[in-house]
């Protein structure tokens, strides 16, 4: 069998063209599936229990949603809010309660249940259903969310609770009424083609 030899400038012309196939497979694939992804945005969360209200916040939301397929995935990491009562609380929040170590973030991921032009400008209430995982634990949901789209954007705004036994948080007696066991999240964000 002979062998064929190839000069460096033709490896190199190789190499072009597969770069270039490469490329524009990427961005065909980009126009026939558009993206957005999360360019910024909040998880707010609240526990109004008798002796005690807690309150904290997050801008590290990630996510992105593939509006052809209708499929979406968002992450938080667990250690990223601020805000509560004191040092000591957001200190046991994340080693006491959510376990941020073992279980560093919480996701939400699934498909969107309303066939939703987001082409098109206007204000939609869309269903999104999907796996929310947090400390470890994932629960089957529908989250309702607002849904605006203007000049290209896209924005977010939900509210949901969690159960904290059906993710397996476990509050201790001694300060059972001072966090709640249904806890209020609020989502906002904006997202741009990706």
């Amino acid at each position: 069998m002979e062998r064929v030899h190839y000069s460096v400038n033709t490896t190199s012309t190789i190499m072009r063209f597969l770069i270039i196939v490469i490329f524009c497979s990427l961005q065909l694939s980009g126009f026939a599936q558009p993206r957005y992804k999360i360019s910024e945005g909040t998880v707010y969360f609240k526990s109004d229990a008798p002796l005690e209200f807690i309150e904290a916040e997050s801008p590290e939301i990630k996510g992105i949603i593939d509006v052809e397929n209708r499929t979406f995935a968002f992450s938080i990491p667990m250690n990223s809010f601020q805000g509560f009562n004191s040092a000591l609380q957001r200190e046991h929040f994340n080693e006491n309660y959510l376990e941020s170590n073992k279980f560093p973030s919480g996701t939400f991921s699934g498909k969107i249940i309303e066939q939703t032009d987001f082409s098109k400008d206007g204000e939609y209430t869309v269903r999104a259903k999907g796996k929310l995982a947090i400390h470890g634990v994932e629960q089957e949901r529908i989250i309702k969310s607002t849904v605006k789209v203007s000049g290209g954007k896209i924005y977010i705004a939900s509210k949901f609770t969690v159960l904290l036994k059906e993710h397996d948080i476990d509050i201790p007696r001694i300060v059972f009424q001072k966090i709640a066991e249904e806890i209020e999240v609020k989502i906002s964000a904006t997202l741009i083609k990706a």
